[in-house]
């Protein structure tokens, strides 16, 4: 089945800051709807089973644990949402940054369960798959400006599975060998 998603395509070069290029070109196919529920599949088998101290590792002194890496990933796509969702709805007002390592330092995923931890993931990304499941085609292409830069909502979909992407790889290369 083809969604609406597919159809539109996958975002241009212009359609976001080239920063995050490093995680859109690494996206497979043309549908980011199936990418994204792919992705909560993927994240789910890499996690399920590991333990609570499996949760705790770091790869190296100074670098988020596990459980914060996972904790990162679901606050970025909440806030990548939230851009998404103000965009889609024609709201143009310029929206900001936000500074990640404040927001893990500020969090208590170091004191969570990991189970806690991967449930909250998969709540994030089912949300997300129904916001933009529920964009039509004039929603996906409405650009608007987030941290100082233009980008679609589009892109923004695909930003978001680029980085779990991106996050992910680094759990199974770095982490979790």
């Amino acid at each position: 089945m083809t969604t609406l998603a597919a159809s539109i395509g996958r975002p241009e070069p212009g359609e976001y800051a080239p920063y995050y290029d490093k995680y859109i070109s690494q996206l497979p196919g043309p549908d980011i709807l199936e990418t994204l529920d792919e992705q909560r599949r993927q994240m789910l088998l890499l996690l399920s089973g590991r333990t609570d101290s499996d949760g705790d590792t770091r790869y190296a002194p100074g670098k988020w644990s596990v459980k914060e890496v996972l904790g990162h990933v679901c606050d970025a796509e909440r806030i990548f949402c939230y851009r998404a969702l103000r965009i889609a709805r024609s709201d143009f007002t310029p929206l900001e940054g936000f500074d990640e390592n404040n927001y893990v330092a500020n969090a208590p995923f170091s004191r969570l369960p990991l189970p806690d931890l991967i449930e909250d993931f998969i709540a994030v990304r089912r949300a997300t798959l129904s916001l933009f499941r529920n964009f039509d085609e004039l929603a996906w292409m409405r650009r608007g400006s987030a941290n100082k830069n233009e980008v679609t909502v589009r892109a923004i979909a695909y930003i978001i599975a680029g980085h779990e992407l991106h996050h992910r790889r680094m759990l199974q290369e770095k982490y979790l060998k």
